[in-house]
C-alpha cells in the first residue's frame, strides 16, 4: 500500500498511531454471520434464471424433451409454493441467535432460534455475458464478459460446487487446479482508503475521513484515529462503508475487465483487539466471507493479505506504529503467530482453499528499522507455524507471501531453500523514486528494468508476485503521502485534472502500465477504484484507480496487451520459462528447510532492530502459549442450511495454544514501546 515513507526503505520515521484496511461489499446470498459482527441478522434470496442463460442451464428444470405440466402439477406447484413461502416467512421473521460450538478450541457459527430444517433452494445457475444478475438487496446488473467468462453459483452448495470461469484463459474455481509456471495472475488489489477491501486508508476513501478531520478535535491520520473520532458510530459508519464501497457488482466487473485474481488486505483485528485499541472487531471478516462466495461464483481466486499486525509493521498510516522494532516487539510478533494460524487454518478448509490460494506473512515489513536478522527470523517462525498447520505438498494450505522489505528480489536469493510453495511479493512505485521531474514517456521505460530481477528470482526462489504498483509516475494525489501532506511534485493540478488529460498524455500513460504488468507478470495492481472526495466531488489519485483507468484508457481493456511489450521496448527482454525449483510449487523435497538456514534464522532473533542484542534479547517482554484459541466463524445459508461451510479450523491435530500476556506480569503498551526502557529482570509471572 502506498505511502510516503515508501521512498526510502531505510526510513525509520515513526507515526503516532495505525490505519485499518476493512473490506467493502455488498450482503450476499442468504448470509448469516457469526459471533464477531455488530449486528447479527440473516437474509435469503432466490436466484432468478439468468437471461440469455444456456438452455442447458434452463432445462434443470423442464428438459426439453419433456411436456408442459399438467394443471394437476401446476396446482401441486402452486400449493408447495405457498407452502416454502410461508416456511421462508418464517426463517426470516423468526430471531436468529449466534453461538459458538467449540472443537478442540475452534468455535464456529451456529443457528438457534430458527427453523433448523432444509429450506428449499434453488438448484444451480449460470450465465454468460449479457445475463442479469439480481443482487441479496435487489439490485440487478447485466453481467458483462467479452473475455468468454461466466459465473456460477449452487445455493445449494454455494461453497463447495463448481464456481465460475474468469475469463476463457483462467482456471474455472472448483474444478481446474491453479499452475504456476502456466497460469498467469492479472490482479487488482481491493479496499478502502488505502485499497483495502477490509481497511481503510485516507486516500482510497477520503470521504470517511473528510467527515472527522476538521470537526473531530483529534488529529485523524490513520484507523486508529478515526476509530477514535467516530465513537459510537463506529460500528454503524464501518458497516455502512463496506456494504457499499466493494459489492458484488465489483467482482463481476473484475473479471470482466481481463482479471483473475484480488488481493484483500485484513487487520488482525478481524481476529481480536486487547487493550485500547479501538478498531472494530469482526466486521471486516464478514465482507471478507461475501468476497469469498463472490470470487468463487465470478471465477477470481484471492491473496489474502495480513496488513497490519499487531504494534504496527512499518509505522505507516495504514499499519501503526512499530513490529519487532522496540521493547515489545518479540511479544507483537508472538501474537501475530497465533492470528496467521487461525486466519490459515480457515481457508485451508475444502470450503475455502480454491479460492483462496494465497495468504500473506506481513505487509511492507520495514527492514531498515526492524532489520534483516529479526525479519528472517520471523519470516521462518510464521512459514513453520503456517506449514505446522497445513502440512506440506499441493493442495495442503495456501502458499505463503512474504514481502521483499523493498530490498529487491534479489538479496533473498537462497533464504528458507527447501521452503514448501513460498513466495515473494515486490511493490514497486514508480511514484516513490523521487523522480518528480522525468516525463510519462522516459518512465514508461523504467519499469521494464523490474522484469531482470522478477524472472531471476522465480528461477532460484520460487513465484515472484507484483503485490501492489500503479500507473502514477509521480506522488500527486489527495492524502497519497498521509492526511495534511505535501507532494513532492511541484505541480499536481495537472495530475489530479484527469478530465483534462489529452491523447498523448493517455497513450504515455499506458505505456507505463503496460511496462510495469509485463514486467511483474503475476501482478496486483493497487487498487480497483478510489472513491470521491466530499471537498474535490471526485476522486484525486486518478492513476492509483484501475477502474477509472480502464474507462479513460490508461489501463489496456485487456491486460494480455501488456505481453511482450518490454521485449519490444527495449529490443530483447529476459523470459522466463515457467520453471520454478521443484520446492517452491510443493513438489520434491518440499518442506525440507536447509538447516543452514534454520541455523541462521532461530526465533526470537539474535538481534533486533539496532536496539538490542545479546543478552538484552532474553530481557524483552514475550507472551506464554497458554491462551484460548480462538476460530474465524463461518457463515450459515438460510436457504441451505445444511450447505458445508466448515467449523473454522482444517486440522484437528494443530492443538498449540495462543500466545497471551504471562499472568503478573506488567507490559509497556504495544503500540508505543520504541523508547521504553528496557526490563531489568524477566517477568515470569507470580
Amino acid at each position: 500500500m502506498p505511502h510516503y515513507n515508501k521512498v526510502s526503505a531505510h526510513d525509520t520515521h515513526e507515526l503516532s498511531s495505525t490505519s485499518l484496511a476493512l473490506f467493502a461489499s455488498h450482503q450476499s446470498d442468504a448470509w448469516t454471520y457469526g459471533p464477531n459482527s455488530q449486528d447479527e441478522y440473516t437474509t435469503m434470496r432466490i436466484p432468478p434464471i439468468p437471461v440469455n442463460a444456456s438452455s442447458a442451464s434452463i432445462n434443470r428444470s423442464f428438459p426439453s424433451s419433456s411436456p408442459a405440466p399438467t394443471s394437476r402439477k401446476k396446482r401441486t406447484i402452486i400449493i408447495l409454493s405457498l407452502s416454502i413461502l410461508a416456511v421462508i416467512i418464517v426463517s426470516v421473521t423468526v430471531p436468529v441467535v449466534l453461538t459458538r460450538n467449540r472443537k478442540n478450541g475452534s468455535p464456529s457459527a451456529s443457528i438457534s432460534g430458527a427453523d433448523s430444517g432444509d429450506s428449499p433452494a434453488s438448484g444451480p445457475t449460470a450465465g454468460k455475458s449479457g445475463s442479469k444478475i439480481t443482487t441479496e438487496d435487489g439490485t440487478m446488473f447485466i453481467y458483462t464478459n467479452d473475455f468468454g467468462g461466466d459465473w456460477a453459483e449452487d445455493p445449494r452448495k454455494p461453497l463447495e460446487a463448481a464456481g465460475g470461469k474468469a475469463q476463457s484463459w483462467s482456471k474455472r474455481i472448483g474444478t481446474e487446479e491453479w499452475i504456476w509456471g502456466t497460469d498467469i495472475a492479472r490482479g487488482v488489489n481491493l479496499g478502502y482508503g488505502k485499497s483495502e477491501f477490509v481497511l481503510t486508508e485516507p486516500f482510497i476513501t477520503p470521504a470517511l475521513y473528510e467527515k472527522y478531520v476538521n470537526s473531530s478535535g483529534i488529529a485523524i491520520m490513520d484507523e486508529w484515529t478515526l476509530s477514535i473520532a467516530m465513537g459510537e458510530n463506529l460500528a454503524k459508519e464501518m458497516e455502512a462503508h463496506y456494504s457499499s464501497f466493494i459489492t458484488e457488482k465489483d467482482f463481476a466487473e473484475i473479471a470482466g475487465a481481463g482479471l483473475n485474481w484480488v488481493r484483500i488486505p485484513i487487520g488482525f483485528w478481524t481476529i481480536e483487539t486487547i487493550g485500547n485499541e479501538p478498531f472494530l472487531v469482526g466486521t471486516s471478516w464478514k465482507y471478507f466471507l461475501k468476497a469469498i462466495q463472490w470470487a468463487r461464483k465470478y471465477g477470481i481466486r484471492i491473496y489474502l493479505d495480513l496488513h497490519t499486525l499487531p504494534g504496527s509493521q512499518n509505522g505507516w498510516n495504514h499499519s501503526g506504529k512499530s513490529v519487532m522494532h522496540g521493547v515489545m516487539g518479540i511479544a507483537n510478533a508472538q501474537r501475530t503467530l497465533t492470528y496467521l494460524r487461525i486466519i490459515t487454518e480457515f481457508v485451508s478448509q475444502d470450503q475455502y482453499r480454491d479460492v483462496v490460494g494465497i495468504v500473506g506473512v506481513v505487509n511492507e515489513i520495514l527492514w531498515g528499522t526492524v532489520g534483516q536478522v529479526a525479519t528472517q527470523s520471523f519470516y521462518l517462525a510464521a512459514y513453520d507455524a503456517i506449514r505446522k498447520s497445513t502440512g506440506t505438498g499441493p493442495g495442503a494450505g495456501p502458499y505463503i507471501a512474504i514481502h521483499e522489505g523493498f530490498q529487491g528480489p534479489a538479496i533473498w536469493e537462497g533464504f528458507l531453500s527447501g521452503a514448501d510453495r513460498l513466495a515473494l511479493d515486490q511493490h514497486p512505485y514508480l511514484a516513490f523514486t523521487g523522480d518528480q521531474t522525468s516525463s510519462p514517456d522516459a518512465m514508461a521505460i523504467k519499469p521494464c528494468a523490474w522484469a531482470i530481477a522478477t524472472n531471476k528470482s522465480q528461477t532460484v526462489f520460487g513465484v515472484t508476485l507484483g503485490g501492489e504498483f500503479s500507473t502514477a509516475i509521480n506522488d500527486c494525489g489527495l492524502w497519497l503521502n498521509g492526511i495534511g501532506s505535501t507532494p513532492g511534485h511541484p505541480d499536481c493540478s495537472i495530475w489530479d485534472d484527469w478530465s483534462s488529460y489529452n491523447a498523448t498524455l493517455v497513450s504515455a500513460l499506458k505505456q507505463v502500465t503496460l511496462a510495469s504488468m509485463d514486467a511483474l507478470q503475476n501482478f496486483f495492481f493497487w487498487t480497483w477504484k478510489i472513491g470521491n472526495s466530499t471537498v474535490l466531488g471526485t476522486s484525486s489519485n486518478p492513476l492509483w484507480h484501475y477502474r477509472l483507468g480502464l474507462e479513460r484508457g490508461w489501463i489496456p481493456r485487456d491486460p494480455r496487451e501488456a505481453i511482450g511489450h518490454c521485449a519490444a521496448v527495449l529490443g530483447s527482454a529476459q523470459i522466463f520459462d515457467g520453471t520454478y525449483p521443484a520446492t517452491a510449487t510443493g513438489r520434491a523435497g518440499a518442506g525440507s528447510v536447509d538447516p543452514a538456514q534454520r541455523t541462521l534464522h532461530p526465533f526470537p532473533p539474535a538481534t533486533l532492530s539496532p536496539s538490542f542484542s545479546g543478552t538484552q534479547i532474553s530481557l524483552l517482554p514475550t507472551y506464554t502459549p497458554t491462551g484460548t484459541l480462538k476460530t474465524l466463524y463461518a457463515p450459515k445459508f438460510t436457504a441451505a442450511p445444511s450447505a458445508g461451510v466448515g467449523s473454522g479450523w482444517k486440522n484437528d491435530n494443530d492443538t498449540d495454544l495462543a500466545y497471551v500476556p504471562v499472568g503478573g506480569c506488567q507490559y509497556p503498551d504495544a503500540w508505543n514501546a520504541v523508547n521504553v526502557t528496557l526490563p531489568s529482570l524477566v517477568c515470569t509471572g507470580p
